[in-house]
């Protein structure tokens, strides 16, 4: 059956194709008569019109890619609705234009916001009968054939046609069919193509949207893709505002985009914007005068490269590009061509303050360190002594060593003597931000381990707005986040300790002794004991108040209190707060052994503020696409997960920090914070060896969290104050605040913690009198997380002293 259809097909193929052989035939037969009775100027203008008609037809089996002869041109469709790669913006909080994610750096304009003198200098120059043509110049076609002739090579193409190649890229993104691997045939098929595809846009378009278009689209070298990202990358200027000449030497380089770049080659940029200047003045658009006067002027370029990580917040868009990355995915959008306009949380004003605090303290923590290592190397380990090959190990993993490895193999002395080898390059300087040098790869390692590292995050408590994000001291340099990177929180992680205590009962009130304690663990699958112990090393066997004890950050207090909720339950009141970060589940996690990113933390002490409602922090409120239809918008989902008693007693043990005597976060009140009618309150947190310094304060309508430390573990402060939280993490906060504070726009978050909404069940206005710690132990809060028999201090202190 199937054989029977096959055939009838075949039949019907051949007989269709003898009926157009036979009209063929039949109509040459006639038309030849024809040619041979009429007079010979019949014959002329027969000829004439055939070729004519011969053409059209070629032009249409072109266009229907006759046989897969031509290949495939642009449809209907894409003319219709034309796609362009258009850079994405951001938007901060305050509508500041902070940044772009951009393939090609392209805003839009209307051609209500194109300046008539751009537009008669592109009209002049590059194709003056732009108004009487239909997308193709007949009239250039047959001058460029005419000096083809005496050997003077000149385009034809009308500004449609260059918008055809631009847009369309008819010439790399569409094939020329088979015709096209023959020798000089692959070019006329590409020229016939952007001449159907012009007259189409002609047909389609009015010439003020065409020549909108062609401004849109058309590259000036420098990665600057359109007029506009062209006048702000030359000029700093605007399509409305550009002057004749900035006019005429971005019209002038539009010939050849390197050759007459006015900042890669300014003399023949300057010859070319007077031949431009004069057509200018052959058009009638300037006078003589005007002409020479503006010629006589030298290039005045205001020249800046824009590239993704131009603008301000960069860690933040890092950040923000990453986060929607699924969502893009998900609705098929392309983040860096789609001309999205995303709105975020980020405000520019705490921006600069969070970047100005970030900068001032860590300039002082780094001359801190220098002086504290001197020229000993500072990656060491718990014991104090330079781990070996830690730079060989380093280096390692560069992609210098792997370049080399794969140059030399089995050679490890020639791989070391190029390593070891001198060279110029840039490196990080907080005098001059960037500062060229002559280093070896393991000389530049050795110098940029030597520098600590910051990260700072703050957040609206109540919204889970982002207002401010440091990634770190130089992007640049490094473009490791440190906001979101994991590290240890040292005391910090109490916070969750006492909120789950409080949860099962326990009141601010409730007093326990600072005593020494064992905790029975496995390590290795063999039992072993746990011991913490405080910072100073000393159990004074005094009785004080759950209140004090976070206040002061006693490790054995928050450890008894620990035990008694449960590390399973304290770590499901952490989930529940905010950290999503998977938790080891050891009595050291209470005492912050487990690893949190400082955005997370930062958010779940939010929590807290929040009368304990949670919700994940945002930083994109809605994006529009580029036709400014609102696409997303961000919907505020919150949860609790603490109860409002247990937010209300944490927000006072918070606050303790300043106000119990020897309270870790007393420093605050060495800053100007306190009048403005504001409430604080913060911890401070320091990890064994001091490799992690933290510090998250807090006050009604804002939170916000600090990091400092090495890039590597290994990299610290020895013991001692200089590298506690209280001493290198809490002045980002408080140089912060008081910008933030001061700004009279930002009074909004100058407040006080309100009265209870509710009945407090259990005491909380305690102030428990107990003897004073020696000076040299205030804010001393290291957390060990070492597991051992024998690793505590003073055991005989558990006798008081009174």
């Amino acid at each position: 059956m199937k054989y029977m259809d096959t055939r009838k097909r075949v039949s019907c193929g051949l007989s269709v194709f003898r009926k157009i052989k036979g009209l063929f035939v039949t109509g040459w037969k006639r038309y030849k008569s024809l040619y041979q009775k009429s007079p010979w100027y019949k014959k002329i203008v027969q000829i004439i019109l055939t070729f004519i008609l011969l053409f059209i037809f070629y032009l249409f089996l072109v266009d229907i890619n006759f046989l897969w002869l031509f290949g495939k041109s642009p449809g209907l469709a894409s003319i219709n609705h034309p796609q362009q790669n258009i850079a994405s913006e951001i938007y901060s909080a305050d509508s500041k234009l902070i940044g772009k994610y951009f393939r090609e750096n392209r805003t839009p304009v209307k051609y209500e916001e194109i300046s008539p003198i751009i537009i008669n200098t592109l009209i002049s120059t590059e194709d003056e009968r732009f108004y009487k043509h239909f997308g193709v110049d007949i009239q250039g076609v047959f001058a460029a054939v005419k000096d083809m002739t005496h050997g003077k090579a000149r385009g034809a193409s009308t500004i449609t046609q260059q918008l055809v190649k631009n847009m369309f890229k008819v010439r790399s993104q569409y094939s020329t069919g088979l015709l096209g691997y023959i020798p000089g045939v692959k070019l006329l098929i590409m020229k016939s193509k952007e001449w159907i595809t012009a007259i189409k846009i002609e047909m389609f378009y009015t010439k003020q949207e065409i020549l909108t278009m062609y401004f849109n689209t058309v590259d000036f070298g420098s990665n600057a893709y359109g007029i506009k990202t062209a006048c702000k990358t030359y000029f700093n200027t605007t399509p409305k505002d550009i002057t004749y000449e900035q006019a005429a030497t971005l019209i002038g380089l539009l010939k050849a985009t390197t050759t007459y770049n006015p900042r890669v080659n300014p003399k023949n940029s300057l010859k070319r914007r007077n031949v431009v200047l004069d057509n200018l003045q052959a058009h009638k658009i300037i006078t003589k005068s005007q002409c020479d006067s503006l010629k006589q002027l030298p290039i005045r370029l205001h020249y800046n490269l824009e590239s993704n990580y131009n603008g301000s917040a960069l860690y933040f868009r890092e950040a923000v590009a990453e986060s929607l990355k699924e969502w893009c995915k998900d609705n098929d959008i392309d983040l860096y061509s789609d001309g999205l306009k995303i709105y975020t949380t980020i405000d520019t004003r705490m921006q600069a303050y969070a970047e100005e605090a970030v900068n001032k303290q860590m300039r002082i923590v780094q001359r801190n360190f220098d002086n504290h290592w001197g020229k000993i190397n500072p990656w060491q380990d718990r014991n104090h002594r330079e781990i070996p090959d830690f730079i060989e190990n380093l280096a390692r993993k560069t992609s210098a060593y792997k370049i080399l490895e794969e140059k030399f193999p089995n050679d490890p002395d020639s791989v070391a003597f190029y390593l070891n080898k001198p060279h110029k390059l840039k490196v990080f300087d907080y005098r001059l931000g960037r500062k060229d040098t002559t280093f070896s790869t393991m000389d530049s390692i050795r110098y940029m381990e030597r520098f600590m590292h910051c990260g700072f995050v703050a957040i609206e408590p109540q919204t889970g707005e982002v207002k401010a994000w440091v990634g770190d001291i130089d992007f640049d340099s490094w473009k490791y986040d440190k906001v979101l990177s994991k590290r240890q929180p040292g005391s910090t992680f109490k916070l969750f300790v006492y909120s789950e205590g409080f949860n099962k009962g326990l009141s601010p009130c409730d007093e326990r002794i600072d005593q020494y304690i064992e905790w029975d663990v496995l390590e290795d699958g063999k039992p072993a004991k746990w011991i913490p112990h405080n910072a100073n090393g000393i159990y004074t066997g005094d009785m004080m108040t759950l209140k004090a004890a976070f206040a002061r950050s006693i490790n054995t207090i928050a450890v008894q209190i620990a035990r008694e909720a449960g590390i399973p339950n304290i770590i499901k009141t952490a989930h529940a707060m905010g950290i999503k970060t998977p938790l080891n589940e050891t009595p050291a996690v209470s005492l912050g052994a487990s690893d949190v990113s400082l955005l997370e933390l930062v958010n779940a002490y939010g929590t807290v503020i929040n009368d304990g409602m949670v919700h994940d922090p945002v930083m994109v409120t809605r994006i529009e696409d580029k036709n400014g239809k609102i696409i997303y918008r961000h919907k505020q989902e919150q949860k609790q997960a603490l109860p409002y008693e247990t937010a209300f007693l944490m927000t006072q043990m918070l606050m303790a920090g300043l106000t119990e005597p020897m309270g870790t976060s007393q420093a605050l009140w060495g800053y100007d914070l306190f009048r403005y009618n504001t409430d604080f309150g913060g911890k401070t947190g320091t990890s064994s060896n001091h490799s992690d310094a933290w510090f998250v304060g807090v006050t009604p309508n804002l939170v916000g969290g600090c990091w400092v430390g090495g890039e590597h573990r290994s990299i610290h402060f020895r013991t001692g104050a200089l590298g506690q939280g209280s001493r290198t993490a809490l002045p980002v906060f408080g140089y912060f605040m008081e910008k933030v504070l001061a700004d009279d726009s930002l009074s909004k978050y100058r407040a006080r913690f309100p009265n209870p909404k509710q009945t407090i069940s259990r005491s909380y206005q305690c102030r428990t009198p107990y003897p004073p710690i020696e000076p040299d132990s205030m804010d001393m809060e290291t957390d060990s997380i070492a597991v051992s028999t024998d690793r505590y201090i003073n055991k005989d202190s558990l006798v008081s002293e009174k």
